[in-house]
């Protein structure tokens, strides 16, 4: 199993994201944003949570027109599987890989603690490790988590159980308590919360580390 991080510059959370993937049992390679192409025999990719460019424009606006997310969104169209968090989440809505936009706090304020959630679907290869309806609690740490999108987006999303995470205490605003959501073929999640600072002990909870597990299970089992 191979995994590729993508790195930006004002990325933060790359080594960590690198990590989860490792102890889940992934070979990992960082790719810097200026690379037109990713390495060969990948199963997923990861887009980390930081600041890429600073937040500049817009949250991942400027990330999402860099060399590397064209090789990412051809992956993708080929059923490559992508795991956006944090600004990787915003990086994916802005490059159209996953529908809705995510626009500022409502309560205007940085938010960073733990944060409770309801995993809303275990149909998906992210997913699975956990049981639908399940509470799990991952970090978050966003000034623009508050996703967005229109009723007619939402309902399908609702209507194709496309909805992977939900806030428990909704600390930002995001329509339907929306944490997470996957793509139309479920091989793209974007979320808010990072799962890849909850994997070990010593970050304090372990409930991310099913992510990456699952993750990995799906390609042994494939």
């Amino acid at each position: 199993m191979k995994a590729a991080v993508l790195v930006f510059p004002g990325s933060n959370c790359d080594r960590d994201l690198a990590v989860a993937f490792r102890a889940a049992g992934f070979e990992t390679v960082m790719v810097w944003h200026k690379e037109t192409e990713l390495p060969e025999g990948l199963d997923v990719v990861g887009v980390p949570g930081g600041f890429s460019y600073g937040d500049y424009l817009r949250c991942g606006a400027i990330a999402a027109q860099s060399p590397i997310m064209r090789a990412v969104a051809g992956f993708a169209e080929r059923g490559g599987h992508v795991l956006g968090i944090c600004n990787g989440f915003q990086v994916l809505c802005e490059t159209r890989l996953l529908p809705g936009v995510l626009m500022r706090n409502a309560g205007l304020k940085f938010v960073c603690r733990v944060q409770g959630l309801s995993v809303a679907t275990a149909d998906s290869a992210f997913t699975a490790g956990y049981a639908a309806g399940q509470e799990v609690a991952f970090p978050i740490a966003h000034h623009d988590g508050n996703y967005q999108i229109d009723a007619d987006g939402l309902a399908r999303l609702r209507g194709e159980d496309r909805i992977a995470f939900t806030y428990r205490g909704n600390p930002n605003g995001a329509v339907a308590d929306i944490a997470g959501v996957l793509s139309e073929n479920r091989r793209v999640l974007g979320l808010m919360p990072h799962p890849e600072r909850a994997v070990d002990p010593a970050q304090g909870g372990t409930d991310g580390a099913a992510l990456f597990r699952s993750l990995a299970d799906a390609f042994v089992s494939a």
